[in-house]
């Protein structure tokens, strides 16, 4: 059995440990170098605002807001054109504004979820 690598890393490990010593205190010093940069940046940013210091919404509520109902754009069927839309041509999924801007309801007497609302289990 041939031994130089083991007597060739035996020899040398005194200097393989001095460099493993080395390196770990020079990535203990960039640390503590990093963290120490963290404090002062953090000292210099402005303090965070205390509860009362918040800004809050006015009386009148949100500012500049619109609610508008949108319908989507139609899709031709495949029926219709003869053959089917490949995605190019379906070009962008905008959608216009709707002719009727009231606001949907739920009906009477749906629970207004998954299904139709009914006794659910009966």
């Amino acid at each position: 059995m041939d031994t130089t690598w083991y007597e060739a890393a035996g020899a040398g490990s005194a200097a393989g440990i001095a460099v493993i010593v080395v390196g770990g205190l020079l990535i203990g010093a960039v640390l503590v170098w990093a963290v120490r940069l963290g404090i002062r940046v953090k000292q210099g940013e402005p303090r965070t605002p205390r509860g009362g210091e918040h800004p809050t919404l006015p009386e009148s509520g949100p500012v500049h807001e619109v609610s508008r109902r949108r319908e989507p754009a139609e899709v031709p069927r495949a029926e219709e054109t003869g053959r089917r839309l490949t995605p190019h041509e379906l070009g962008s999924s905008g959608s216009r504004r709707s002719e009727d801007q009231t606001r949907p309801r739920w009906d009477g007497g749906s629970g207004g979820s998954f299904g139709s609302g009914g006794s659910g289990g009966g």
